[in-house]
Protein backbone atom coordinates (compact mmCIF):
# COMPACT_ATOMS: atom_id res chain seq x y z
CA UNK A 1 0.00 0.00 0.00
CA UNK A 2 1.37 3.64 -0.94
CA UNK A 3 0.69 7.04 1.14
CA UNK A 4 -1.63 8.30 -1.93
CA UNK A 5 -3.49 4.82 -1.75
CA UNK A 6 -4.55 5.74 2.26
CA UNK A 7 -4.73 9.62 1.55
CA UNK A 8 -7.67 8.45 -1.33
CA UNK A 9 -8.54 5.97 1.28
CA UNK A 10 -9.24 8.41 3.77
CA UNK A 11 -8.93 11.96 2.48
CA UNK A 12 -9.14 13.81 6.34
CA UNK A 13 -6.13 11.75 7.68
CA UNK A 14 -8.18 11.32 10.89
CA UNK A 15 -9.09 7.74 10.08
CA UNK A 16 -12.63 6.20 9.42
CA UNK A 17 -13.20 4.73 13.35
CA UNK A 18 -15.03 1.35 13.57
CA UNK A 19 -17.75 2.18 15.73
CA UNK A 20 -17.92 0.24 18.96
CA UNK A 21 -21.21 -1.75 18.61
CA UNK A 22 -22.28 -0.22 22.50
CA UNK A 23 -22.13 3.38 20.58
CA UNK A 24 -20.10 6.03 21.01
CA UNK A 25 -20.80 6.82 24.45
CA UNK A 26 -18.96 3.56 25.06
CA UNK A 27 -15.57 3.97 26.02
CA UNK A 28 -12.67 1.74 24.10
CA UNK A 29 -10.78 1.10 26.70
CA UNK A 30 -11.93 0.92 30.25
CA UNK A 31 -15.85 0.32 28.67
CA UNK A 32 -17.20 3.20 30.71
CA UNK A 33 -20.89 4.38 28.97
CA UNK A 34 -19.78 7.90 30.02
CA UNK A 35 -17.52 9.39 27.08
CA UNK A 36 -18.73 12.76 25.54
CA UNK A 37 -17.65 15.09 22.48
CA UNK A 38 -15.25 17.34 22.94
CA UNK A 39 -15.67 18.80 19.58
CA UNK A 40 -17.89 17.81 16.30
CA UNK A 41 -17.66 19.32 12.91
CA UNK A 42 -19.16 18.09 9.64
CA UNK A 43 -16.41 16.11 8.12
CA UNK A 44 -18.75 15.61 4.90
CA UNK A 45 -22.27 15.57 3.90
CA UNK A 46 -23.14 12.31 5.48
CA UNK A 47 -20.00 12.48 7.99
CA UNK A 48 -18.82 13.95 10.95
CA UNK A 49 -15.23 14.73 12.83
CA UNK A 50 -15.52 14.02 16.43
CA UNK A 51 -13.36 13.95 19.17
CA UNK A 52 -14.34 11.95 22.15
CA UNK A 53 -12.90 12.02 25.71
CA UNK A 54 -13.99 9.18 28.35
CA UNK A 55 -13.76 11.06 31.69
CA UNK A 56 -12.89 7.66 33.67
CA UNK A 57 -9.92 6.83 32.39
CA UNK A 58 -8.92 9.97 30.26
CA UNK A 59 -9.12 8.03 26.74
CA UNK A 60 -9.35 10.42 23.44
CA UNK A 61 -10.02 10.18 20.07
CA UNK A 62 -10.88 11.82 16.83
CA UNK A 63 -12.70 9.91 14.51
CA UNK A 64 -14.68 10.52 11.62
CA UNK A 65 -18.47 8.53 11.44
CA UNK A 66 -21.52 8.08 9.75
CA UNK A 67 -24.46 10.80 10.40
CA UNK A 68 -26.58 8.04 11.11
CA UNK A 69 -24.07 6.81 14.04
CA UNK A 70 -23.85 10.66 15.40
CA UNK A 71 -27.31 11.09 15.51
CA UNK A 72 -27.44 8.06 17.63
CA UNK A 73 -24.68 9.37 20.09
CA UNK A 74 -26.95 12.76 19.99
CA UNK A 75 -30.09 11.39 20.98
CA UNK A 76 -27.61 9.60 23.60
CA UNK A 77 -26.48 12.10 25.25
CA UNK A 78 -30.02 14.17 25.23
CA UNK A 79 -31.32 11.07 27.53
CA UNK A 80 -28.21 11.67 29.52
CA UNK A 81 -28.54 15.31 30.05
CA UNK A 82 -32.18 14.65 30.82
CA UNK A 83 -31.39 12.70 33.50
CA UNK A 84 -28.88 14.93 34.82
CA UNK A 85 -31.74 17.76 34.79
CA UNK A 86 -33.87 15.53 36.26
CA UNK A 87 -32.33 14.53 39.50
CA UNK A 88 -30.46 17.88 39.96
CA UNK A 89 -34.83 19.06 40.46
CA UNK A 90 -34.79 16.22 42.84
CA UNK A 91 -31.67 17.02 44.66
CA UNK A 92 -32.71 20.86 45.03
CA UNK A 93 -35.94 20.17 45.58
CA UNK A 94 -34.84 18.02 48.84
CA UNK A 95 -32.44 20.49 50.03
CA UNK A 96 -35.26 23.30 50.15
CA UNK A 97 -37.64 21.09 51.97
CA UNK A 98 -34.88 20.58 54.79
CA UNK A 99 -33.88 24.18 54.54
CA UNK A 100 -37.92 24.98 55.14
CA UNK A 101 -38.03 22.31 57.73
CA UNK A 102 -34.86 24.09 59.64
CA UNK A 103 -36.33 27.48 59.23
CA UNK A 104 -39.92 26.15 60.22
CA UNK A 105 -38.51 24.97 63.71
CA UNK A 106 -36.09 27.95 64.30
CA UNK A 107 -38.89 29.68 64.35
CA UNK A 108 -41.02 27.78 66.47
CA UNK A 109 -38.22 27.93 68.93
CA UNK A 110 -38.18 31.66 68.79
CA UNK A 111 -34.27 31.40 67.35
CA UNK A 112 -35.31 34.01 64.34
CA UNK A 113 -35.04 37.75 65.46
CA UNK A 114 -35.31 41.05 63.44
CA UNK A 115 -31.70 41.64 63.35
CA UNK A 116 -31.44 37.81 61.59
CA UNK A 117 -32.70 39.99 58.35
Amino acid sequence: MYFEDQLAADPHGVGLEATPAEGLHVCNECDSSLVYPLEWEEASAIEWEVTLRCPNCEWRQTGIYEQAVVECFDVTLDRATQALNDDLKRLTLANMEEEIDRFAAALDADQILPEDF
